[in-house]
Formats: structure tokens, C-alpha cells, sequence
């Protein structure tokens, strides 16, 4: 396995801790009664040194798991990531179960290497993994591993708390006095840890420690855990080398410095000439420099297979446009470096743009460093607006930034010494729409419609995505029973046509018959009806107990109108008085109205929020309380 070697391991807790009696469990058992395992020991250590001028950094971490559940042995199967830049040294681990009220320890000896392919923006991640023997209750585990970090640039984050408690938790780095260092804390919130910083002549020791952390929850639609885990991301902001200073991340500019000296020369190569002509063929008889390129986007939105598999810095370095339009395929990186060439084979200016996904919380100001981003794009101007070339998308309009990067900021390339920070923009829900338009008619029980959704923005989008996996048209009427149900499981669509199908810049439009049985009640000589056929707003609502914050997509609105035509020989009875309410979380409206001899009902709704906290979720779950009850409402008809 090349570079790991096993060694002999845990001084940490030393044999003492391992010859406990059987029912020590317990004891944590009763402590954490909703937890399948507690660890009982966590120590990591960072050592950040420099030798010639170069740095020599490494990070050596410890940990002690108890099982507390006969579930334990799901959990026996682990692994830990390593690539280039965090380069795994050594690794040992072993179980200790049971046996004669003592624990006998049961070495791994099998540790497998394997890719690990994901769609970050540096992944030449590997993984070594291993089986844990013979996990059971009261079993405990112990895992000893050193890593060889190869850039100063890509200091961990060290987390305090975790999806499971923790009883020890120390983090301690140990720096030369030559490197100046600057630590930023996240979801230190209500966080007791103590911190300790010692200096000495050659070094500057600094340690935190926190204990009887209890386990974070991560709920459905929760953003990630780096946005609720409570941790601490060290930087290092300048060092001295032979009595002169070196800056290194002090601020963006520091990053940008970096990033720079890695895309500088990019496509220095002339473009080939089917690349040239191809630019040609789709920018001519275009009426100005946006349309052309639009053209440009969507040809490599449809034409260039998003694959991520990168090694070293080649996870940071785009590959060569001509490389990228011969092959097909390629990451965010090449995606942007051949949107690059076709722009300036063009004449038009693009700028490379690094920014994080919204699965990063960090701002450059905050986190000057590798962790702030994971991504990359083009990013193009045309009179003062902006526009964020994302070609990983599919199906996304020049309008539209991928939904994954709205509200986060872009660092964009200006040249050598000079760069912009920008906000990319989040898409107000006027432009995320589902239009639902529906003439419905009482055959007895049942109700008939005909009907017309429209959608546009961010969910025309999705829905393209899950159209692509669907042939025939049986499996459509299946989408489509599934996508546009109303009222209760037996809506069933008889046919249906589809217009603007895949297109970037239409809404889509599908006209659909439906019918569902034995929806309408009929008592005597009244006929009782609940035009709530869809009941969006229930999704908005969360447990009681959910203790974090709930993360939409997109920020979309909804706008219904169902007619109901009313039967020979009937009259209105009842209708609803509806609702109307605005806030800063959602709007939502509801109307019924007689029309010649049509009831009319509109339902209207509008996303304003993308992330509701705990306090949001309150004063939401009272709203859909209100609305909840109106869908409860009837119309009521009566024979003349």
C-alpha cells in the first residue's frame, strides 16, 4: 500500500482503559440513550514547522469509539480519505470485545485502497478501507492514523461535536514561532471549549478542549453539517524565512495570488480549427455579443459530459480548451477553460471565477483559503449585468446561475494583480414557476379535467433532469401521475402533449385529460367538493423538536386556478372565505369565486426565504396551520 505502514499504537488510553469490565457501557447507555455509539476519546495533533524555507506539516489524530447497540456491527466497515495533498503516512486499528469481563484486542489487518469519484472541485481523493472484527455491545474500536499535508494551504478544519457524542476532545497545534497563525470559529454558539496557548523559545503551542459534547442531529433538507458542526479552521497568515516575511493567506488577495499562477497560462496553445469553425457556425447571424454567447453556453451545456477525476494540482488546473473539445468531457475547470477559448475565439471577454457551492458557508474574508471554494465558472458581463457560466448544468438558461451557487460569492479573474468579488444573485421566485390551469367537471363522483402546467426557471430544470429517464409513454404517464396528482391516488392522466420540451429559454408547457374517482360526495340533494386538489404548503412545516435550520433549493411560486363547472341543476350553497397573507418566510393566497357557472379557485403561493433557522420554523408551522385548515374547506352545491 505504498506509503502506509502499520505500527504499534494508543498510548492514548494505555491497557488500563481496556481491561474494564463488561458492564461499563452502561453507563454511557443510560447517559446517551438515543445514541449507537459514544467516543470516548478524540486527539488530534497538528504539527506546522519550517525546514530550508519549505514547510514540513503533519497531523496525527487518535480515537476511541464504545458501541453501545448489537447494531454495532453495521458500523464495522470504515475507511479514511487521503489524497495528494493530505498524503496518508500510517494507519492501525483494532477492535476490543468482550470475553471473560475484559477486553481482548483484535487487530485489523486488511486495509484496502480505492478511488473515491465525487464531484469536488480537487478529487483525487482515495480511500483505505477496513473492517472492524467482531463489533457487538459494549465492543470499543481504536484508530491511529498520521497524515503528511504536502500544502500550507490546506489546513483542516477541526470539529468539536459530531452526529454522535463525545466524552474527550482535544485539538492541539504545535507551530514554529516563524509562522503566524489566525484561527476562525464557526457555530461556536452556546460551545464551552477551553482554549490554552504556551509558547516557548521555538515554538507556540496552542490547544483547545472540550468534553461531554452530546450528538448533533442532521434532519432532512438541513444544509451541511459544516454550517451546524461547531469548528475551527486554522490559516496561516504569513511567515519568516532568514529574517524576512512571507505572506501567505492574510487576505483574498493572498488565494487569488495562488490561484492566478495556476490558469496564467492557460490555452497558450493556438485553438484547432474545428474549434474555430465550430465558434463560426454557432455565433453567425446572431443579433449582439449576449446572443452569441448563449449559443456558445448551450452548445457545451449539451455537448461536454461533466466528469471529475483529478490528481495533485491538476484539480485546480484547468485542462487545455482543445484537449476538452476533442474528449467531450470534462469538470467545472474544463468546462470554463473551453468556454474561455470560444468566447475569445469570438472576440468576447470571459473571466475565470472560483467560488464555493452553497454546501460551503465560508466567505473569502473569513476562510482566505482552498476551503472557501470547490468550484469553478465562467463568469461574463454584457451591458452591467452579469451572467454565471456554469456548463456542468444542464438545461440552465444564460439568465440562470445553477442553482447550487446562488447567494455565494465569486472570485473573478481580472489578470495578474487584479480580481473582483462578487455576489451571485438568488433567484427570486417570480422566475421559479409551476402555473397550474384546469377546467374541471362532476361525472357523478368522479371529476374530470383538462388541464395546462407550465413551468419555468430552477423546476423546469429539475424536471428535464427526471424527463431524460423516462422513454415511453407509459413511463411518462407514470411521471406525470406522479408530478401533477390532485385530489387523491386515484388521478389518473388518459393523454397528454408536451411543448418547448428541453428547451433553455421556454417555459414547459404540458396540456394533459385526467379524471379521479369518487372524489366528491354527495349527500341528499348536496354535493360537497374541496378544490384544494394539491396541497403544496404542507412541506414547509417541520417537527417540533428539529433543532436545525431547514434549506430550501430555490425559492419558487405556485399559482393555481381550477374552474369548476357546476352541474344541470345545481346552485351554489358554500363558498370558502380563503385566506391572504404575506410574511417574510412565504405568501400564500387563497380565493373562491363565482363566475357565470364556474367556481373559480385560485391558489397562489411564493417562496421568499431559502434557509428557515429554528426561530423561522416557529412562526412557519403556525402559518401552515392557518393554511392547513383552509384546505380543509369545502364547496358546498345544492339541487335548485
Amino acid at each position: 500500500m505504498g506509503k502506509i505502514r502499520t505500527l504499534s499504537l494508543f498510548a492514548l488510553v494505555g491497557h488500563f482503559a481496556f481491561a474494564q469490565i463488561a458492564t461499563d457501557y452502561k453507563k454511557y447507555q443510560e447517559q446517551y440513550p438515543n445514541s449507537q455509539s459514544v467516543r470516548l476519546s478524540q486527539e488530534t495533533t497538528l504539527n506546522i514547522g519550517l525546514e530550508d524555507g519549505q514547510f514540513v506539516i503533519s497531523q496525527e489524530s487518535k480515537e476511541v469509539d464504545l458501541y453501545l447497540y448489537e447494531s454495532a456491527k453495521y458500523d464495522a466497515k470504515q475507511s479514511l480519505n487521503y489524497s495528494s495533498f493530505y498524503e496518508l503516512e500510517k494507519i492501525e486499528a483494532s477492535s476490543f470485545v468482550i470475553k471473560d469481563d475484559k477486553y481482548e484486542e483484535l487487530k485489523v489487518s486488511d486495509f484496502k485502497e480505492k478511488d473515491e469519484l465525487d464531484g469536488s472541485f480537487y478529487d483525487d481523493v482515495k480511500s483505505v478501507n477496513f473492517i472492524y472484527p467482531s463489533l457487538g455491545k459494549g465492543a470499543k474500536t481504536k484508530l491511529e492514523y498520521k497524515q503528511i499535508i504536502k500544502n500550507p494551504r490546506f489546513l483542516n478544519a477541526f470539529y468539536f461535536g459530531s452526529f454522535y457524542p463525545i466524552e474527550n476532545n482535544r485539538f492541539t497545534i504545535v507551530s514554529d514561532t516563524d509562522i503566524h497563525l489566525r484561527f476562525q470559529e464557526f457555530n461556536m454558539e452556546g460551545i464551552t471549549v477551553d482554549f490554552s496557548e504556551k509558547n516557548t523559545r521555538r515554538q507556540n503551542i496552542y490547544t483547545w478542549e472540550i468534553k461531554n459534547v452530546d450528538e448533533f442531529r442532521y434532519d432532512e433538507r438541513a444544509p451541511d453539517y459544516k454550517s451546524i458542526l461547531p469548528h475551527v479552521i486554522p490559516i496561516i497568515v504569513s511567515y519568516q524565512d532568514n529574517g524576512e516575511t512571507f505572506k501567505l493567506l492574510d487576505d483574498v488577495s493572498g488565494l487569488y495570488k495562488w490561484y492566478y499562477s495556476l490558469v496564467k497560462d492557460l490555452n497558450s496553445e493556438p485553438a484547432s480549427e474545428d474549434l474555430v469553425a465550430l465558434v463560426g457556425e454557432l455565433t453567425a447571424g446572431k443579433e449582439n455579443e449576449l446572443e452569441k454567447v448563449r449559443a456558445i453556453y448551450y452548445w457545451v451545456q449539451e455537448n461536454v459530459k461533466y466528469i471529475a477525476f483529478e490528481y495533485a494540482l491538476g484539480g485546480f488546473v484547468p485542462r487545455e480548451a482543445n484537449e476538452v473539445f476533442h474528449k467531450k468531457y470534462g469538470d467545472c475547470k474544463d468546462n470554463s477553460s473551453l468556454l474561455l477559448q470560444m468566447l475569445d475565439i469570438a472576440g468576447i471577454q470571459g473571466n475565470l471565477t472560483w467560488l464555493g457551492t452553497r454546501s460551503i458557508p465560508y466567505s473569502y474574508d473569513d476562510v482566505p483559503t482552498p476551503s472557501a471554494d470547490n468550484h469553478m465558472i465562467l463568469h461574463y458581463e454584457f451591458e452591467g449585468n452579469s451572467y454565471y457560466l456554469d456548463a456542468t448544468g444542464r438545461f440552465n438558461p444564460i439568465e440562470l446561475p445553477t442553482s447550487f451557487i446562488q447567494g455565494k460569492e465569486a472570485l473573478i479573474s481580472k489578470g495578474q494583480n487584479d480580481f473582483e468579488l462578487k455576489m451571485v444573485p438568488i433567484i427570486d421566485a417570480s422566475k421559479n414557476t409551476y402555473v397550474d390551469r384546469v377546467e374541471l367537471s362532476l361525472d357523478g363522483n368522479n371529476l374530470k379535467g383538462k388541464a395546462k402546467a407550465e413551468l419555468g426557471g430552477y423546476g423546469k430544470i429539475d424536471f428535464f433532469y427526471r424527463l431524460e429517464k423516462y422513454k415511453s409513454e407509459t413511463k411518462l404517464i407514470d411521471l406525470y401521475n406522479s408530478a401533477f396528482r390532485k385530489g387523491n391516488n386515484s388521478f389518473q392522466i388518459s393523454s397528454f402533449t408536451e411543448t418547448n420540451k428541453y428547451s433553455y429559454d421556454k417555459n414547459f408547457v404540458v396540456d394533459y385529460d385526467f379524471a379521479v374517482s369518487n372524489y366528491a360526495k354527495q349527500l341528499g340533494d348536496e354535493i360537497y367538493i374541496n378544490l384544494n386538489l394539491r396541497k403544496t404548503i404542507a412541506n414547509l412545516k417541520t417537527d417540533k423538536d428539529r433543532t436545525v435550520p431547514l434549506e430550501h433549493k430555490y425559492l419558487d411560486s405556485i399559482d393555481y386556478m381550477y374552474s369548476l363547472n357546476i352541474p344541470e341543476g345545481y346552485a351554489v350553497e358554500y363558498l370558502p372565505e380563503g385566506i391572504d397573507f404575506s410574511s417574510p418566510y412565504f405568501d400564500s393566497k387563497i380565493t373562491y369565486e363565482l363566475v357565470n357557472n364556474q367556481v373559480v379557485y385560485k391558489h397562489n403561493f411564493k417562496l421568499n426565504t431559502l434557509i428557515f433557522d429554528i426561530a423561522a420554523q416557529k412562526e412557519v408551522n403556525k402559518l401552515v396551520e392557518k393554511v392547513e385548515k383552509q384546505y380543509k374547506e369545502v364547496v358546498v352545491l345544492k339541487k335548485k
